[in-house]
Parts: C-alpha cells; structure tokens; sequence
C-alpha cells in the first residue's frame, strides 16, 4: 500500500518573491504590499510618461492642422460677410409676419435625466441605510473620544473627513486607483504628512489603527464589492466551487484532527464559525481578527488530536477542510478588501499577515485542486464532482469505476429503501398506539361517567319538608328520630325520651 501524500508548502513560498523577509500575497502576484507599491508605481510612471508623449503629439498635430486651416481661410475671398447681410435681410423680413402665423421654435422644458435617474434608481431598504448609518456615526464619536486627548487630534479628525468625504466623488474610478488613493493616505499620515505625528512606534500605530476604522466604515459600502469589478462574479465561482467538493474527506487533505474528542470538534465549530463571522465585520482590522481566531482554534484541534505542537505542514491541510466546511460568504471579495484597504504594515508581518498568507493560499488550492492533490486518479475525481459517485458510498473492489459507481448508487438506492420501510412501519406502530389510547380515553370517561351515575342513583339527596312539631314546647319533634333506624338494634340503648322537669 502506498503511503498518502499530504499537503505541503514551503514557507518560504509564503513570503514576498523580491526577498525582502515580509509576507507575499497572491493577489499581488506573489509579493508584499510593499514591493507590490513599488512595481504599480514603475508601471504607472511609465504609463503616465507614454501619456504625456502621446498628448504632446497630438497636441502639436491638432496646432499644425489649426494653423494650415487659418492659412487657407486667409488666401480664399471673405464671403462671410455677403452670407451674414443675406441672413439679416431675411430676419428683417419674417419679423414682419404676425407671430401667430409663426411656428413657435419653443420646446417643451426637457427634464433633468440626472435628476430622474435618481429618483427612479431603487434605493436601499431604510433598514439597511439605517443600520450604516449608525455604524458610521459610532465610528465618528469613537474616533473622537480617541483623538481627544491627543495634542493634533483635531487636525487628525479634520485630514480624515475631508479625505473620506472627497472619495464620494471618486465613484466612478477603478478600485484600484481607489486603493491607491487609501494607501497613500495611509502612508503620507503614518510618516507625518501633513499632521505631525509624535510619540512611540506602537502609539503611531495605534492612531492608524484608529484611523482605518474610522475611514473604512464610513467607506465600507463604496468601496467593498463595487459594481466596477467582478468580485461577486467570482464569489459565486468560488461558492459553486467548494459546494461541487463537498465529498472531500479528512483522510483525503490528510488532516490530523480527530473530531471524536469532543474538544476538537468544539475548536473546529468554533474555527468554522469565525471564518463565516468575517463577512459580517466592515473594517479589514476585525476581518483579519476573525481569521487569527480561526486559525488559532484549528492550532488547538491539531494539538489535542496529536497531543504534540502543530506544524505548518498540518496547519494549512487543516485550513483547507474548515474553508471546504464553512464556505464562507464572499470569500474573495472579503480577501480583495482586506488586500485592498488595510493597513500595508499588517499585511507583511505578525500574526495576521501570516494567517492572511496562508487563507490566500488555501483558496488558491481549493481552485486548482484536482485528483493529484487529493491522491486520486482523474476518473475518480470526475466521478466524485459530476455526483455520479461518492466516496462516502461502498464500492466493490473488483469492478471498474463505472460499474463500481453503478453499484454504489444501487446500494445507496437500497438502503434508502429499506430506511423508508423502516420509517413507514414505525410510523404506522405509532399511529396504532394514538388510536388505542385515544380509545381507552373514551371508555374510562364512559365508566367514570357510570360510576358516578350509580353513586347517586344509590345514594338520593333527600330534604324533608315536614314541620317542626315542638315536645312540651321546647325541642323539636324532629329531634327523636335521629335515631329511629336503629330502633331494632339490640346493640344500642333506647332513645331518650324528652322529660319535663319541674322545679
């Protein structure tokens, strides 16, 4: 038997291919934020330089052309004037016709399409233009308090606003340019342009901090997914893409995690759900904070399972099962986001640019994954993403792959059968039960209603109108014959005969 061959990545395939030590980005075709800046400015000042040369060209052509028409109007006689004269005359004329004989050359005011378009342009739920609305404005009075105690907190505050409020009008610009736009305000700040920044690494780096979360939420809704790109175009891809591998086994991306123990599972719902919670955070600090989550708790599901440190070579096998599981929502627009608008810094270094590296990488694999990558042939793997077979269903070792397919779907077809029988026989048991019992309810009401019947049948309430008829004036007659039934037993005493005393 051969041995399984796992999921393995070099890390430094996760670093920047300039060499520079910091995290590289597959999105930045394998470098970090940095160099990536570096090569996207080259390119466009190069880009620009061919502009400029070609509008100088142009320019220069269209001068050319001005000056040889001016030339041959010049050398030509004026017959503009004789034109103008003849125009003039027949002004003259037509104003001395009445003006009701006149067509009227006046159209009807035109209205505003702009005007229009907006008010026939479908516009957000007010549930949903609430909702932002009160993010954004929490995010100011944070932003605020935090600035308040700081020396150029003001002039912080104002830099920001003037620059999230000058982005509404760059719309219409591509996504990139508008994360060239974020970046270079995050740069010029961070080195102190145009507002002086003072005091310690980590202060300065907790006022950009600040200053992500306050722009990117008041950005959000612009800038993540805009209509300019294909981000959701390919989130459906990727979607569609992880629901067709869904046959995909722990044994198959061998996976060291055992989901018996009941802590692992725990740490793998846990992992699951902070990859899905990404898409509900606006600022790409909190979106990247659900990532370290996940990963930290898929580092202690491949610690308790192994009872050993994880290693890499577990770490992104694992990864790659809890993105499969999960299917995240909008998983590249959330990882275009974050590339896009965070920080640059935290993308290269620490615990979230390493984490980031390795999601990217996970997707990238889950998009070029195949029956190589998975131990498997090619027919195999067709099999199980047409759905015409599954690895989950028993397969006879000696038939072919369709035949084998063919009596996987039999068996499957039977014990599907035979489960619905088994359904169907308990319902039926249960049915019998509800109607015994409901019988015995009515034949109890019947005998206690009978019973109770009896009781009073046997036992009459009786009331005796007869009148009160005094002995010697002073008890009731009715009083002697309390007794009266039990005048013939032996046992007890004769009744008392009332007696006048005479004092």
């Amino acid at each position: 038997m051969s041995q399984r061959r796992g999921i393995h990545l070099d890390q430094s395939e996760l670093l920047c291919k300039k060499g520079c030590g910091f995290y590289g980005n597959t999105a930045w075709q394998g470098l970090c934020s940095k160099c990536w800046r570096e090569e996207n400015l080259r390119d466009k000042q190069q880009q620009i330089q061919e502009d400029w040369a070609l509008a100088e060209r142009l320019q220069r052509e269209e001068e050319e052309a001005y000056a040889s028409r001016h030339q041959r109007t010049q050398s030509q006689p004026s017959i503009t004037t004789v034109k103008k004269n003849e125009e003039r005359k027949t002004k003259e004329k037509s104003s001395k016709v009445p003006k009701f004989f006149t067509q009227s050359t006046k159209t009807p005011p035109k209205k505003d399409a702009s005007s229009f378009d907006a008010q026939s342009a479908p516009r957000p739920s007010s549930s949903v233009s609430r909702h932002a609305s009160l993010d954004k404005d929490r995010a100011t009075w944070e932003f605020i308090d935090f600035l308040k105690p700081l020396k150029s907190g003001r002039e912080i505050f104002k830099q920001c606003r003037a620059f999230t409020e000058s982005m509404a009008y760059k719309r219409d610009i591509g996504v990139d340019e508008l994360s060239d736009c974020v970046q270079d305000f995050y740069q010029n700040l961070s080195e102190g342009r145009p507002v002086p920044l003072k005091g310690s690494t980590d202060h300065i780096e907790r006022i950009m901090d600040e200053v992500e979360k306050y722009m990117m939420t008041r950005l959000y809704q612009e800038v993540f997914c805009p209509e300019t790109t294909d981000d959701e175009k390919k989130d459906l891809v990727i979607q569609k893409r992880i629901r067709d591998l869904h046959w995909v086994t722990i044994e198959m991306l061998c996976v060291p995690v055992n989901e018996e123990i009941p802590e692992v599972s725990d740490s793998v719902v846990k992992a699951i759900t902070d990859v899905i919670e990404m898409d509900s955070k606006q600022v790409p600090k909190d979106k990247l904070a659900c990532i370290t989550r996940c990963s930290k708790h898929i580092f202690n599901a491949i610690k308790v399972s192994k009872k050993e440190a994880a290693s890499a070579d577990d770490f992104l096998p694992t990864l790659i099962y809890i993105v499969l599981k999960a299917n995240p929502p909008r998983l590249h627009s959330n990882i275009q986001y974050i590339t896009r608008f965070s920080k640059p810094s935290r993308l290269r270094t620490g615990e979230d640019g390493y984490y980031f590296t390795n999601l990217c990488c996970a997707v990238a694999f889950i998009e070029k994954l195949d029956g190589q990558s998975l131990n498997l042939s090619s027919e195999e793997f067709e099999l199980y993403m047409s759905g015409q077979a599954s690895p989950h269903w028993p397969q006879s070792t000696g038939a072919t792959a369709s035949s084998s397919s063919g009596n996987a779907a039999l068996a499957q077809t039977h014990n599907s059968l035979d489960l619905l029988t088994g359904l169907g026989e308990r319902q039926e048991r249960v049915m019998e039960k509800a109607r015994q019992m409901e019988s015995d309810l009515i034949d109890w009401t019947d005998e206690v209603e009978q019973t109770v019947q009896s009781a009073l049948d046997a036992f009459p309430l009786q009331t005796q109108n007869s009148t009160a008829a005094t002995v010697g004036g002073t008890e009731p007659a009715a009083s002697s014959a309390i007794d009266s039934d039990n005048v013939e037993n032996e046992l007890l005493p004769p009744p008392l005969t009332p007696q006048v005393f005479a004092g």
